[in-house]
């Protein structure tokens, strides 16, 4: 990205009302930006702007993850209660 007049974004949606990204996506783009930062090249400026974008998705990907794991335990019913059970895939 070259900075905040990037035409791929689309300017009029703010970062607080885009939904978030895919699960997946989060995760690469999490990826990228510790590859990022960890090159130790960076203008303050840049660094706390990739941390704090790296601290909102981190934040959306771990939500995601907490929904997943409770459609996971109400998907899991023994008789009329529900008991969280870990997923353990077969291994036939």
């Amino acid at each position: 990205m070259t900075g905040p007049s990037n035409p791929d974004r689309m300017g009029s949606v703010s970062d607080e009302t885009k939904p978030a990204p895919p699960f997946e996506a989060g995760l690469q783009e999490l990826e990228t930006i510790v590859r990022e930062m960890e090159s130790g090249e960076l203008p303050l400026e840049r660094a706390l702007e990739l941390f704090e974008k790296g601290m909102k998705l981190s934040e959306a990907c771990r939500k995601q993850l907490e929904e997943a794991e409770s459609r996971v335990e109400l998907l899991v019913r023994k008789g009329d209660k529900v008991q969280p059970e870990p997923f353990r895939p077969d291994k036939s």
